[in-house]
């Protein structure tokens, strides 16, 4: 089986390898929606300036400067750059100029994150040029220069190929999602950060982050200090602090963090802390429906969540939700009789009632699927459906209306070991979908990191490369895609090299995730 899963991808890469030979390759991943480039090699000042002159964006938090100094260390990596420029006879590229428009680096859903990225043949001084809407296009610009650029192990120099080069560049669209669950396996803050940083190199720009499910509750709640005792152990836990921290981080690379309490379902561990929340000591889930206490504990969550995740959704889960226990149980078999209410309605209610407290904190409300499918025409208007059973929901949510956002399991779920990069690659998040209007409702995909077969040990190598697969599905415009993944085989080989090369575990292209290499061999063609 290993035999054959590389004999296939020798041949894709000698298809691929023809292909370049044809016509050449640009080697960037996401593909840009346009490229023109020359012929001209430069060679890069190891004391690359940065310069802002013209912008209106100040840059008063850093985030520019320090972008800025993160793509020249990843170009480097760690090499001496002290190879003698005059022996060369390349031009020097001094710096990179940065033009922002916007004065704000408020990261709002919808921000603009265009860019034009120039870099020119000739000049004195010769500078690279970004023009960008908001700051948060320029770092993608950077992102896009950085893979331009390549260590010379003869010159111990940094070199960039093919000037003068014109990228314009935007996503397709502005969801763009990976998730991470750290209620299955705890993920140590440094591992979370890494994985955001590594979301960077392939344009990908919300966290979703999976906090707490029915086996460990880590965020500390100030609200309900006890719900952190649901934590596997004292030490695997997330501070008010640290989750403050996280979003930071995240927010200055870019990248928003959507948080996600599932309810009613997939909620045992919060009656460690706070057993009354349980519907008995026998049936620990779904939490109450009979209890104001829930609701309580559900706003003081939300509360302070408002003052950390600042994204304009947040997550409220909605799955799988085992209504058996709460007509079996004979204080909310009561409840129900009092209500009117049978097992289905007082789902609906439950999560219409979240749904209520998530708005009066400000928050737009992203459910899964299965509330659509169970009753779509009560779900307030400002919901996201999160489409994750299969193909054929989004197309529905759309026409009701509703906004969706894909992550159909048998293309879209890295835990799924046996999806290829390839299923990653041509999953399309608008099939069926030909109103223009209805398209609009689709605000894009998340691929699905879910962690109960990964930890700090392997989460990484799980997710990549085939997230990068689907992040130029969500970034590139489709026309622009490729129809036959052949032709893509090579130049996402090389990016999963370059990953592998700024640190990222990321595994190889043939096999099934998390795959190891099948023998000695160059990473451009495992």
């Amino acid at each position: 089986m290993a035999w054959a899963l590389r004999l296939r991808l020798l041949l894709l890469l000698a298809v691929a390898a023809a292909a370049t030979a044809a016509g050449g390759r640009v080697d960037l991943w996401p593909m840009p929606a346009s490229v023109t480039r020359g012929a001209q090699t430069l060679l890069l000042n190891r004391d690359l300036k940065l310069s802002t002159a013209g912008s209106s964006y100040a840059d008063g938090k850093g985030i520019l400067k320090e972008a800025f100094q993160r793509m020249v260390a990843v170009v480097e990596l760690d090499h001496a750059i002290n190879g003698t420029y005059s022996s060369q006879g390349a031009p020097v590229l001094a710096g990179v100029r940065v033009a922002v428009r916007s004065p704000s680096d408020v990261l709002n859903f919808g921000v603009d994150e265009s860019y034009k990225l120039s870099v020119p043949a000739t000049g004195n001084p010769l500078y690279a040029q970004i023009e960008a809407q908001t700051v948060y296009g320029a770092l993608h610009a950077l992102e896009t220069f950085s893979q331009l650029c390549n260590f010379d192990f003869n010159a111990n120099l940094i070199e960039l190929h093919s000037a003068p080069w014109t990228i314009l560049d935007a996503p397709r669209f502005p969801y763009r999602g990976l998730l991470i669950d750290t209620s299955r396996h705890y993920l140590p803050v440094p591992v979370i950060k890494s994985v955001i940083d590594s979301m960077t190199f392939s344009k990908l720009n919300v966290l979703h982050w999976h906090i707490v499910d029915e086996q460990s509750f880590p965020l500390q709640i100030p609200s309900y200090p006890k719900l952190w005792n649901g934590a596997y152990s004292y030490s695997e836990r997330y501070t008010f602090d640290d989750a403050i921290d996280i979003v930071q981080y995240a927010e200055k690379r870019g990248v928003n963090v959507l948080a996600e309490i599932d309810v009613p379902g997939h909620a045992l561990s919060w009656g460690v802390g706070y057993p009354s929340l349980w519907p008995s000591t026998t049936f620990k889930e779904p939490l109450d429906v009979s209890n104001d206490f829930t609701f309580q504990v559900i706003n003081g969550i939300l509360s302070d969540f408002s003052k950390v995740f600042k994204f304009k959704f947040v997550h409220l889960g909605g799955d799988e939700v085992n209504t058996s226990c709460w007509s079996t149980t004979p204080h909310i078999k009561s409840w129900l009789l009092q209500h009117g209410m049978n097992e289905s309605d007082a789902y609906r209610y439950f999560v219409l009632s979240a749904q209520k407290i998530a708005i009066s904190h400000g928050y737009d409300i992203i459910n899964w699927e299965e509330t659509f499918n169970n009753f779509g025409d009560k779900l307030d208007r400002k919901t996201v459906v999160h489409n994750w059973l299969g193909s054929g929901v989004a197309e529905k949510v759309v026409a009701a209306g509703l906004r969706c956002i894909v992550s159909n399991q048998d293309k879209w779920y890295l835990d799924h070991l046996d999806a290829t990069w390839e299923g990653f690659y041509t999953n399309e998040p608008l099939t069926n979908i030909y109103n223009p209007e209805q398209q609009k409702l689709v605000l894009g995909g998340e691929v699905c990191m879910w962690g109960e077969h990964i930890d700090a040990s392997d989460i990484q190598q799980t997710i990549w490369p085939r997230a990068a697969a689907a992040a130029e599905r969500l970034w590139t415009p489709i026309e622009k895609l490729a129809k036959d993944t052949r032709s893509v085989t090579a130049r996402l080989a090389r990016f999963r090299c370059l990953l592998n090369q700024r640190g990222v575990a990321a595994a190889p292209l043939a096999g099934y995730g998390r795959s190891a290499p099948s023998e000695p061999g160059s990473c451009l063609r495992q």
